[in-house]
């Protein structure tokens, strides 16, 4: 059976806060964990998921029509039905809706089409420094399409930066920092169980990884997201900063203030939305926690 591309759901281009400079960011599809505070529901998933927006359909039936695996039936209360069993993510439905109300969450690539996209952007690295961000999801879940992609973007002097959570084995950690100029690298909660109540796993491996990455002597940029009555308080900071004292190759310190842009993502995905009742620090309790990483010795700055 013929082995199916890896998946993406977004490219980013002229990002400002995915590592240094103008940086194009590649979006992986698929993530270990799942926060929730997340805003890109659509990468949760490594598979492609499409949507039926109901209100757009027409009624015309040429998706229907021109599904090769009559996947596709009319709904009883308009719109279209799929069938996820029969549905090999073609995509043809996307394609031949004329009233677009065929959505896809992501695509598949191979590394020359993801290439040429990366290429097109070469002028703003070559005068600025940037480069290229794989983050996701978590880019770490297709470590062969990476690395890949890596040592592409290596062949061609472009600065490389991975944005992870850090889940995953230590030796596919190494093996992509082999090939990375930088590693953004999430830190969400120092208490094993809220980490494992807030993001669905605990923190285990993702500490033990990070401190083997910076040991090895990698570049890595610390992002904490920041969610009141979650993870802000000080007790979690001081924690925090402490660990990270032991560790050499840590250049700075991204504060990721919570906030609701993602609701929206979950309402088309048919999805609740788990961070309903979360909020952001107040900018005064904000001052706080930048002074004490300041103090501390790490530059700081808030969202990238």
């Amino acid at each position: 059976m013929k082995q199916r591309l890896p998946t993406l759901f977004a490219i980013k281009r002229y990002a400002l806060h995915d590592g240094p400079e103008i940086r194009t960011t590649i979006f992986f599809k698929g993530c270990p964990l799942s926060c929730r505070w997340c805003h890109n529901p659509e990468g949760m998933s490594r598979n492609i998921e499409f949507v039926m927006l109901r209100e757009r359909c027409i009624g015309c039936g040429e998706c229907v029509i021109g599904c090769p695996q009559q996947a596709l039936s009319a709904a009883f209360e308009g719109g279209i039905d799929r069938n996820a069993a029969l549905c090999i993510e073609c995509g043809r439905c996307v394609a031949n809706c004329p009233a677009l109300a065929h959505e896809a969450t992501g695509w598949r690539a191979d590394v020359a089409e993801v290439m040429a996209e990366i290429e097109k952007d070469l002028p703003f690295y070559d005068t600025t420094g940037g480069g290229v961000t794989f983050s996701g999801g978590e880019p770490l879940l297709q470590p062969d399409f990476l690395l890949a992609l890596l040592r592409e973007c290596g062949r061609r002097q472009i600065h490389r930066t991975v944005d992870t959570t850090g889940h995953a084995p230590l030796g596919t950690l190494l093996a992509v920092a082999a090939e990375t100029d930088l590693f953004l690298y999430d830190l969400k909660h120092m208490d094993g169980q809220r980490h494992l109540e807030y993001t669905g796993i605990d923190n285990t491996l993702i500490l033990a990884n990070l401190a083997a990455l910076c040991r090895s002597g990698h570049s890595v940029r610390i992002r904490i997201p920041l969610v009141a009555g979650v993870n802000d308080d000080e007790d979690n900071i001081r924690a925090m900063i402490a660990f990270l004292g032991d560790l050499p190759r840590v250049e700075g310190i991204d504060l990721l203030p919570y906030h609701g842009i993602g609701r929206a993502k979950y309402r088309k995905l048919g999805r609740d939305y788990p961070g309903e009742t979360l909020s952001a620090p107040d900018r005064r309790h904000i001052d706080t926690i930048i002074g004490i990483i300041r103090d501390a010795g790490y530059p700081v700055s808030i969202g990238g």
